[in-house]
């Protein structure tokens, strides 16, 4: 062979294997997944149960919290907006999704005002999820003094995090108020879901000591994106009690306990007794998973599960879902589809104890692959407000039977099939 077809095929050789490489690194954890049933040792009610949550899991769950429910764009963006404008100190923001719209350049401007005010501003964006986002802002930003890093964007020493987004969604004032749920910033979450074109989402605010959590999960990625640490009393002050709920803020992410948030909705859905209401946008839950809720529910608990119907932004998750509903639904478990438009919920009730609500959907993405956070309520009065609003959206959507989904047409269980094996990149 000639010397330089040789060191061509040299070269080739290298440049596959470089890219078999980095495409088995963005399609794995790189972590042993939990692949044993979670023993059921305790129920809900039991203080075992909050110690566990809170020891084993981590952080330890802290009294104090006061929380406000903000459903759909009208409530959501009206409180976060008044959350930018009164800061008076520090802004720490991070998301998913930041698009072009009203909304976009609304959000964009107010934290540019107080850039130029003198109150420190740190934006955090998803490189992916920014992408639809007029570029003017990010500008507008770095303009005012704003401090504004998109996450994990291409770069060759970084090819093997390409798959590793951050799908968080947090906002922390001056370190004492802060919001979290499902919302992204797109005139998608605007309105009060009342078309097709304005999705059904909830969102939180809280104060008190468990904002300090919420601030230290951002501080996570932010010193991953930056090498910067940022600290003392204008990021972490010292917070009264705001009221009297116990509540801890959960995260996990690939570099860090890439199972955690699985584990989490495993040990709640094991110790449920009475009642699992779920809302999930994404809701393609593995074997694992799927064993857990109908253990659950042949225990007597009483399941309910609300998704997206036909009107979702990503059909093939939707066939995905549907393909693993056999167990579930023979099960007893209650299998709904919100019908007036997407529903973007992720929120779990466990027994009208436990609320757990963030970025977290029920998938193998969010359980292997993303930076997720969620914050989790231990407080019965609250849980019955969320409990609630569930039965709301329900009397919204279809009920689908274990008969409807035998009755599904061969085109639909094609799909299916072919969906589910995309599982561990939905």
């Amino acid at each position: 062979m000639p010397a330089l077809a040789l060191i061509a095929v040299i070269v080739l050789t290298v440049v596959v294997t470089v890219v078999i490489v980095l495409l088995i690194a963005n399609l794995t954890s790189g972590e042993k997944k939990i692949e044993h049933k979670i023993e059921r040792l305790y129920a809900s009610d039991d203080p075992q149960f909050l110690r566990s949550m809170g020891l084993l899991l981590g952080p330890p769950v802290v009294d104090g919290n006061c929380f406000e429910m903000l459903v759909n764009g009208d409530q959501i963006f009206p409180s976060m907006l008044a959350g930018i404008r009164g800061a008076k100190k520090t802004i720490t923001f991070e998301t998913f999704i930041y698009w072009s719209g009203k909304i976009g350049e609304e959000v964009a401007a107010a934290l540019a005002e107080k850039a130029r005010s003198g109150v420190a501003v740190h934006v955090l964006l998803d490189w992916v999820g920014s992408s639809k986002m007029d570029k003017r802002y990010l500008q507008m930003l770095k303009d005012a003094g704003a401090e504004v890093i998109q996450y994990h964007k291409p770069h060759w020493t970084g090819l093997g995090r390409m798959n590793d987004r951050t799908h968080r969604k947090l906002l922390v004032i001056d370190g004492h108020t802060g919001y979290t749920g499902g919302v992204g910033i797109a005139e998608e979450w605007t309105g009060h879901a009342q078309d097709e074109k304005h999705w059904r989402d909830t969102h939180f605010r809280i104060t008190g000591p468990a904002v300090g959590q919420m601030q230290a999960v951002f501080m996570d990625n932010w010193v991953k994106a930056t090498g910067n640490v940022l600290h003392g009393g204008d990021y972490f002050p010292e917070i009264a009690p705001a009221g009297d709920g116990l509540a801890h803020m959960f995260s996990s992410s690939p570099s860090g306990g890439s199972d955690d948030m699985q584990l989490m909705y495993l040990m709640a859905i094991t110790a449920a007794t009475t009642s699992i209401h779920l809302s999930s946008a994404y809701f393609v839950p593995d074997k694992l998973t799927i064993n857990a809720i109908v253990e659950a529910a042949k225990r007597g608990v009483r399941v309910r599960i609300i998704t997206p119907g036909k009107r979702i932004d990503t059909h093939t998750v939707r066939e995905a879902s549907r393909a693993c509903w056999g167990d579930l639904l023979a099960a007893g478990v209650e299998m709904y589809e919100y019908q007036p438009t997407m529903f973007h919920c992720k929120l779990i009730v466990v027994d009208e104890y436990l609320v757990s609500v963030g970025s977290t959907n029920f998938d193998s993405r969010s359980f292997k692959l993303n930076d997720e956070a969620n914050l989790n309520i231990y407080d019965r009065d609250f849980a019955a407000q969320q409990t609630a609003i569930f039965d709301d959206d329900v009397t919204r959507a279809k009920r689908i039977t274990l008969e409807d989904w035998q009755r599904r047409s061969l085109r639909e269980r094609v799909l299916e099939r072919v969906a589910a094996l995309l599982d561990s990149q939905l």
